[in-house]
């Protein structure tokens, strides 16, 4: 669905040296490593759980975020992967989106499909996943890299970008990427899962005042 392409050791020895640490911080088998020919900064995972798992990168992740950044959204990947979220997170975006690609007939029934079909696809989403499971990874993956700056600074670096690269997908995938990617209006405001993105750096940033108060 996003034209990834599993990325050679040779290719990326740093980044797979990263998600291997971090695996292993996690306590789950190191995930298969892909690269998304995609100028937007974005990450996501796939699979069946720990034992079974793919992280994937955008090609503009790599260019445009610092290795700390790099870290961190990385730690974000693998803390679903450690949560189990993303079999039901998978399962839940190739339901959705495989319902709004078979409206696509054309003509004036195609908009009539999507009228029905993109409602009920949104409201599967939203039951079976819930924006609290993104809070639960931010958390985690702070505790993978021993400090919340680095998710913190990247998803702030995030927001920027969808501010200034174009991003087409399915909108149906907005629960794989890390922040919400697309412009909340239309079709693509039925299926945003993610908390507000202020609210998640905020709570990263408190992370590190508490631990710091302790």
């Amino acid at each position: 669905m996003v034209r990834a392409r599993e990325l050679p050791l040779a290719e990326a020895p740093l980044l797979h040296s990263t998600v291997e640490r971090l695996a292993a911080r996690a306590g789950i088998l190191k995930p298969k490593l892909y690269l998304i020919p995609d100028g937007m900064p974005l990450t996501l995972a796939t699979g069946r759980g720990p034992t079974s798992s793919a992280v994937a990168v955008s090609s503009g992740c790599v260019a445009a975020c610092p290795p700390a950044e790099l870290e961190g959204v990385l730690a974000h990947e693998i803390a679903h992967v450690k949560h189990r979220d993303i079999a039901v997170q998978t399962a839940t975006v190739v339901l959705a989106a495989s319902m709004i690609e078979a409206t696509r007939i054309g003509g004036w029934l195609q908009r009539t499909l999507l009228f029905v079909a993109g409602p009920v696809a949104a409201a599967c989403t939203h039951l079976l996943l819930s924006p609290k499971r993104e809070f639960e990874a931010d958390r985690t993956a702070a505790e993978l890299c021993e400090s919340p700056h680095g998710l913190a600074d990247a998803l702030v670096r995030l927001d920027q970008a969808a501010e200034l690269v174009s991003f087409e997908a399915s909108p149906a995938t907005e629960p794989l990427w890390p922040f919400n990617p697309f412009l909340e209006q239309g079709l693509a405001a039925l299926f945003v899962t993610h908390p507000p993105i202020d609210e998640r750096i905020r709570r990263l940033r408190e992370l590190d005042a508490t631990e710091q108060a302790a």
